[in-house]
């Protein structure tokens, strides 16, 4: 996938993920840009949740928007 489809694919569910994780700033979506360790560390941060409770989340985002993969 090139990099203008990537961001093209953040672009259209950055407003899914800040209605998920409605504490993340538009700067944080700004960093997180589609990739999943930058959003697990943000999840964290703002919402003051575990790891594996922030990865709980992320896998059940996922499987709602199978349309949509984070960046590994």
């Amino acid at each position: 996938m090139n990099n203008d489809r990537i961001e093209g694919s953040w672009k259209q569910v950055k407003g899914k993920v800040k209605e998920q994780w409605g504490k993340l700033t538009d700067d944080d979506l700004d960093v997180i840009a589609g990739k999943r360790d930058q959003l697990l560390g943000r999840i964290q941060q703002r919402h003051g949740v575990a790891k594996d409770e922030a990865e709980r989340q992320i896998d059940t985002f996922e499987r709602s928007n199978p349309d949509y993969r984070f960046e590994r």
